[in-house]
Parts: structure tokens; sequence; C-alpha cells
């Protein structure tokens, strides 16, 4: 199982409205199945279904869970075994005594199943999470949460487990290695979810677990141990969100939401970061300026849309700091044996600080002596506890699957880290620091030009309906922000779209222009750019004759692209290295407009999760 959502209770309240509220607002982690578990006046109730959470919802309705102060709820994006009920989560024990929720991968279920069959057990689903409640069934004569312990030193893989037993009814015990939990402090009450959102409606009081922990928790008790048994180290901190920031706030899609919140949100990322003597501050740098002196060499790691932010990162800090930067895609990182040493920095850029294959890539680096440094969205998170240094970006909770706003900030986060690399190294001085940072200050108000502009791109969109596929064309910073639209349109419309860097046309790609074929262009400035526009300008030029339908983003006042652009889409002049920033919002639009046209959920697009927590 991966990118599960996970929800845990126990307290004076219904379990049953904490969980399935929980698990609405978790269900962008996983949305093949959900399922709950209480302990009641009876035993256990378990109540799951295949499908998404408003299926649960209706059995509910059909057949009311008992009362009970206590249970667990889980929304799952599958892995081992088809999304049906049976497969979904909670799984019990043969007794149906103890209940089990998971997120993660048990790499030895196979080896352990065969084993609890020989002895007799009878397990009914293909999943790999069935195995725990078995052997929590074999040491449950210790309590619940000594055979949770006993069975994760067990276990092998990546997992977050959350158990209850009718034994013990104001129990919940939950464990994690390589995988999201996080215990919520209430009054009287207390909480488990895979992030804070389980429970943010109720507390934001948070205690943040660590690596082979184990939690029990009561209602007025929070004990955590390792996988060992000795009393474990927590720390709490305090969320600075509300639920009202995790809702849809009127708008249809929460992706549209997270779209309208882009201003704020870059905002948010660039404030408080100039001290009074003018100099950048990143207060979470746990690196000395020393120790950024004696760097060497940069390798940016990240996945998917992060790793478009570390593309265009690569710009930045070579042009502004001076120094040699690769680019790599986590999954490929440490398996390509990369030379790392102490002179190497590694920057990571995960929104949720939890990507497995990005988690990887920390320890690998940090095994090899480099220094880390974490880009990150979510206090708390296992990246950023991990890293040498963490700057997080406060995008504050991004929902819809596709990242929009989470990557906005990122590039602005790795603009923050070019400058103070640069700052720190003295290759530039510092008023054309404080000049571009001043620049950086403008792009919230650019975003909103942006945003206040887009309704023909929503035209467009929908006009391009019935297409099946979208090239897109880029260069310098451009041909990331071409591979972030493609991915964008892949991700929610199901469309064969590809991004590529434009002076690659020639070399192969240029056969794939057919009659009408829509191809958007991302355009540098004509000032900051003029060679490279110039050929862009040429390469519009070749497409359109050979029957493309062009359809360029260009700077406002860019008067040579007009006579060959099918339709123009202006933005904001901004500086180049800047300009991915407002260039990229028209094509977050576009993609979730045609989607919508589509009929599509923006919101949860099929096969995706919003979080990859394993490998």
């Amino acid at each position: 199982m991966a990118m599960c959502g996970i929800v845990g209770y126990t307290g004076r309240r219904q379990a049953i409205e904490v969980a399935v509220e929980g698990l609405g607002r978790l269900e962008y982690r996983g949305y093949d199945s959900a399922g709950v578990a209480l302990v009641g006046p009876g035993g256990l109730a378990v109540e799951k279904r295949a499908g998404k959470l408003a299926n649960l919802r209706s059995a509910l309705l059909s057949r009311p869970a008992p009362p009970s102060t206590t249970g667990i709820g889980h929304t799952r994006w599958a892995t081992h075994g088809a999304p049906t009920d049976r497969n979904a989560h909670p799984h019990t024990d043969c007794a149906g005594r103890i209940a089990v929720i998971h997120n993660g991968i048990i790499e030895n279920f196979a080896a352990l199943r065969a084993e609890l069959e020989d002895a007799g057990h009878l397990l009914v689903s293909e999943t790999d999470t069935e195995v725990v409640a078995h052997l929590l069934e074999e040491f449950a004569a210790g309590g619940l949460a000594e055979a949770m312990r006993r069975v994760c030193l067990r276990l092998e893989g990546a997992f977050t487990l959350l158990a209850i037993s009718a034994d013990e009814p104001e129990v919940v015990v939950g464990a994690r290695r390589n995988s999201p939990l996080v215990v919520g402090r209430g009054d009287g009450e207390n909480f488990l979810g895979s992030d804070v959102a389980a429970f943010i409606a109720y507390t934001r009081e948070a205690v943040e677990l660590g690596q082979d922990q184990v939690v029990e928790l009561r209602p007025s008790k929070i004990t955590v141990v390792d996988f060992n048994g000795m009393p474990a180290e927590t720390r709490d901190y305090h969320v600075g969100w509300d639920a009202a920031a995790a809702e849809k706030d009127g708008y249809d899609h929460f992706m549209l939401k997270e779209i309208a919140e882009q201003p704020r949100a870059v905002a948010d990322t660039l404030l408080g970061r100039v001290g009074r003597d003018g100099r950048l501050v990143l207060d979470e740098m746990r690196l000395s300026d020393q120790e950024l002196r004696d760097i060497n060499k940069i390798i940016l790691v990240a996945c998917g849309t992060s790793y478009h932010a570390g593309l265009i990162a690569k710009y930045a800090i070579e042009h502004w700091a001076g120094l040699p930067c690769e680019v790599e895609v986590a999954s490929e990182f440490r398996y390509r044996d990369p030379i790392l040493d102490r002179d190497t920095l590694v920057v990571v850029i995960s929104q949720s600080g939890e990507t497995m294959d990005t988690l990887m890539a920390v320890r690998h680096a940090r095994g090899q002596r480099s220094r880390v440094l974490a880009i990150c969205n979510v206090n708390g998170s296992t990246i950023s506890r991990e890293s040498d240094a963490v700057l997080y970006t406060h995008a504050g909770p991004e929902v819809a699957v596709a990242s929009t706003k989470a990557f906005l900030t990122q590039l602005v986060a790795c603009y923050l880290v070019a400058l103070y690399l640069a700052q720190v190294r003295g290759t530039r001085f510092g008023d054309e620091i404080t000049q571009i940072f001043d620049r950086l200050a403008q792009l919230p108000s650019k975003v909103s030009e942006v945003l206040a502009t887009v309704e023909p791109v929503r035209a467009l969109a929908r006009s391009l309906a019935g297409e099946r596929c979208v090239l897109f064309l880029g260069r310098h910073v451009g041909f990331p922000v071409a591979l972030e639209g493609a991915l964008k349109l892949k991700e929610l419309a199901y469309m064969h779209a590809e991004g590529f860097a434009a002076g690659e046309l020639k070399h192969g790609p240029i056969a794939l222009i057919d009659a009408g074929l829509p191809v958007v262009v991302v355009v540098p400035s004509p000032t900051g750019q003029r060679v490279i526009h110039d050929k862009i300008v040429s390469n519009i030029q070749e497409i359109r004759a050979r029957g493309a339908r062009t359809l360029v983003i260009a700077e406002e006042g860019d008067l040579a692209v007009e006579p060959y652009a099918d339709t123009l889409i202006h933005i904001p002049a901004v500086p180049t290295l800047l300009q991915p920033v407002v260039a990229t919002v028209p094509l977050q639009v576009f993609a979730c407009e045609l989607a919508t046209a589509k009929g599509h959920d923006v919101d949860q697009p099929r096969n995706l999760a919003k979080s990859v927590t394993v490998e």
C-alpha cells in the first residue's frame, strides 16, 4: 500500500464522526477504497467499501455505526491487491478482535503470510497489510502496544500502522518506519494521522514522531517507545494553519482554490527573509557560512513537479552563485553511484517532505557525508528532520493532487537559496541581491495580474477538449516550464503531452508536427534574452509553416511574436530567471479547464495520489 490516508482517535467524541471527517480531508492521499473500525459495546465494528469515500458514507447511512469513542479510518491507494471491498482496510485477525490499517509496503509479507497460514491463520485478502493483524493476534497476550512493538521487529519495508483491539476499548496504537505519522494532542482526547489535516478541525497542537517508534494513545495520555521498548523523544509543534485553509471556500475544486491562492502563498514564502541589516536570513539554515563557502558542487534532487522546480533552480544557482549544478530524478539518484563528498551540497525538493524516493536520496547523500538542504512545505516531515537544513515554503495545505501553489513556492524558495549562496560566497554585491529580492517581492502582484486575465485561456482550453495531443516548447528556463505544462495535462486531462527544448525540434520532434496540432510555446523576454527570444520566434515560424496551431505565451509588448501566434497569451514582464513563476500559471489554468471540459475529477486524477511514500 502507498500514499494512503489514515486517522485514529480516542477521547469523548463519537469516533465515527472524527474518522470520516478526517478521511474527507485525507482523501487526496488515496481514493481506491475507504473503511473504518470502531471499538463498540459488542466488540469491533468494521465497515469498508471500494471506491471513493462517498461509497463508505452511503454504507454508513444505511447501516449506522454503533456508539464508540475509539476508532481508526483509512482511505487507500492500492498496491497489493485490487481495489475491492475485501482488500479495503481495516483488516482483522481470525477472531475479529483486532483491526489494523496501513500505509506503505511490507516487503516480506509473502514469507510472513506463508508462516501464518502454516500456523492455522485464515487470511482472506490479497493485501500485505492483513499479515499484521494476524501477527498482532499471535502476540496479543502482552497488550496491543507491546504486540505492535514485537510485530514491527519482524517487518521489512516502509510502513505506518494503526491498530485497535476489542480488549482495550480506549487505546489506539500506531507505529512508523519510513512512512509519515503524526500525533494530535487534544484536551481529554488524542488523534493520529498520516498528516495534520486528519485532525486539524479539532486541534492544532501536534507531536512529531521519529523513525522506528510505537505510540500508544489513551484519551489523556500519549506514550512513545522505540521498537526496542525504550522511551523515545518526541517534539511538540503548533500547526500554522487551521481547518478553514483546507476547505474549498466556494470554489468548485481545490485545484482552482489553490491556483487562486498563489499570490498569497508566494508572499508567505518571502515573508521575513530579510534581516534588519538588509541581508537575507533563512532561519532554518543550520549550515554555517563557512560550510557553504566550502561547497564546490550542488546536486538538486526531486520527483515530478518538484523536479521541474529543480531544473529552474539550476539556472538561478549557476548564474547568481557561480556553482556548478546537476539535477537528478530522485528515483535514479542513488542507483547510478553519484560522486558525492563533504563539499557537495544536495538540495532536495519535496512538497510533503515524505516522498520516499527523495527521502532515500537524502539518506544516501548523508551516508556519503554530503550536506543536505531540504525545500519542503510540511513542518515536522521526515525529510525536513533528516536534512542538515530546511527551508519551509509556508504554502499552507495543498489538497489537489496536481501541484500548483506548492510548485510556485518551491521556485521562490529555490531563488532564495540561490541568492543566499551568492550572498555568503560573495558572488553578487549586496545591492544586486537587494535588487533581485525586490523583484521577487513583486511576484505576488504579477501572479495576481495573470489570474485576472486568464479567461481567454479557459475558453481556449474548452475549445481543445477534443484534441488527443498537445506539445509544449521552451528555451532556457522556459524549457522546464514546458515540461511542467505537459505534466499537468497528462495528470489531469489524460492526454498525450510532451515538453521539448525548442532547439531540439530539428533533431526529431518536428516530425510530430501535423496540420492543426496544438503547440504551446513559452517565449522568453525580448529584453533579457534577445538571442534565445529570436531563435524561439524562428521555431514558431517553423512549426506554423508545417500546419501547427501555435499557442504562444509571451511578455506584454512583445510585438515580434504576434504575426506567428494563432493564440497569444500575455504575461507580465519580469526578469528572465523569474519568468517561470508567471508563465506557469496560465498552463495550470489551461490543464485544469481542459480536464474539467472532459469531465474529469481534477482534484483526484486517476491512478495518482498526492504523496508517493513508497519507492
